[in-house]
């Protein structure tokens, strides 16, 4: 299992919404809107890096007010 924190930057005003639709994806674990250069942080997991790297593409980053997201896998050292 791979699991990674996507960092997301919105449309003003649309955290919250982001938020609350990506919550809903399958793999997602959690999804909060926050404060800072961005404004929804989200923990997911998949079973491999490139089914990860899919459901980025496919599924978050077609969510209506994102502009840009940042991917940072989870490692274990």
């Amino acid at each position: 299992m791979v699991q990674a924190y996507i960092l997301i930057q919105t449309e003003v005003g649309k955290a919250n919404a982001v938020a609350e639709t990506i919550a809903q994806i399958s793999g997602v674990i959690q999804a909060e809107d926050v404060t800072g250069p961005y404004d929804v942080i989200v923990r997911a997991e998949a079973d491999t890096v490139d089914a990860l790297g899919r459901m980025v593409v496919a599924k978050v980053q077609q969510v209506e007010g994102i502009t840009r997201t940042l991917t940072c896998p989870v490692v274990h050292i």
